[in-house]
């Protein structure tokens, strides 16, 4: 959740941590639930009948290979999705412990080896869209039903869905080809390829550095107009959406740091951004009211580089409520 707030004020300053909470929880403007590659995403809670019905095959078929090999029947998946929807009906969340306390009891011996795998029992509900996260209990998550959270969601086709959320992936993201959506959302890449063939005339070919890709056609005036900032520094926090964007890396990060940014066990660390391009990464520790940002850049700070960073850091602490500032490491090149 830490990573998925830093993601929001990185790009809009002046929320805080309190307004993210409130979206969440109270004015229920945004919801957190499962998404691209089956992880958990912040998703606007007026679109998310567009990233369920876009994601909903890919993420079923995926689940169904691992559901496949404890045998576990599209039956067993809809009495498994009746159940969750019927204890949540009283509109109280429940813990991912307490669904499936309650499947058991009604389950029938071919359910019971799927049920004490909790992680997979309740996801096929999160997937189809019936029930979403809920306010944390502790440390535990819960759950609640999304028809009563955030009201009824509009029906999308699948192809509608996939269409608006590659408008949405290349405005963001672009220039951009079929694969780097695949790879971002989860999908095949053949089906990536048709979503882009069926919203062609909507864009434009680029070529960046000799690499092709695509953007909007309406986004390529204003592109032609901006200058890029070369020098501008941001510190974006780990698992970074503009971290996940495209198939390939060699435009972000040197191959030589390439490990130190993408971690084993799919872990992605905190980076140093400049101009578009990574030049360090950086670790949070906080005592107190104190966060300490051990920045470990990939060659020798300058010293307006460091003064950038310095007023980055000064800019997260009054985000996260605390006096933050970076600690240099020694540079390192491996």
């Amino acid at each position: 959740m830490s990573a998925a707030e830093m993601s929001i004020w990185t790009r809009r300053r002046e929320t805080t941590r309190a307004e993210i909470q409130s979206a969440l929880w109270d004015r229920r403007e945004i919801v957190r639930t499962s998404a691209m590659r089956l992880t958990l995403h912040l998703i606007p809670a007026r679109d998310l009948a567009v990233y369920i019905a876009a994601m909903k095959p890919s993420s079923m078929a995926m689940l169904g290979r691992w559901q496949a090999r404890l045998r576990i029947t599209p039956d067993h998946v809809r009495t498994m999705i009746a159940i969750v929807l019927d204890t949540l009906s009283d509109g109280a969340p429940r813990t991912q412990q307490d669904l499936i306390a309650r499947a058991k009891k009604k389950a029938g011996k071919g359910m019971r080896a799927w049920l004490d795998h909790a992680w997979s029992a309740v996801r096929p509900a999160v997937i189809e869209g019936a029930i979403v996260y809920g306010p944390p209990r502790g440390a535990e998550a819960t759950f609640v039903r999304a028809d009563m959270w955030i009201g009824a969601q509009a029906m999308i086709d699948v192809n509608g869905a996939r269409a608006e959320l590659l408008r949405r992936f290349l405005a963001a993201f672009g220039p951009a080809t079929p694969h780097d959506f695949a790879k971002w959302s989860g999908i095949r890449t053949g089906d990536a390829k048709q979503v882009l063939d069926s919203i062609r005339d909507e864009l434009a070919d680029v070529s960046v550095d000799g690499a092709a890709g695509f953007i909007l056609r309406k986004d390529v005036p204003e592109l032609a107009r901006s200058t890029p900032d070369s020098g501008a520094v941001c510190l974006l926090g780990a698992f970074d959406s503009f971290l996940l964007a495209h198939a390939t890396k060699e435009h972000l990060v040197d191959a030589r740091f390439y490990k130190r940014v993408y971690r084993p066990q799919g872990w992605i660390s905190p980076v140093v951004l400049r101009g578009g391009t990574i030049i360090g990464v950086w670790f949070p520790k906080t005592a107190g009211k104190t966060t300490t940002l051990a920045v470990e850049l990939f060659s020798r700070a300058t010293p307006d580089l460091r003064r950038a960073i310095e007023r980055e850091a000064e800019a997260m602490g009054a985000f996260l409520g605390t006096t933050c500032s970076p600690r240099f490491a020694q540079s390192r090149t491996v």
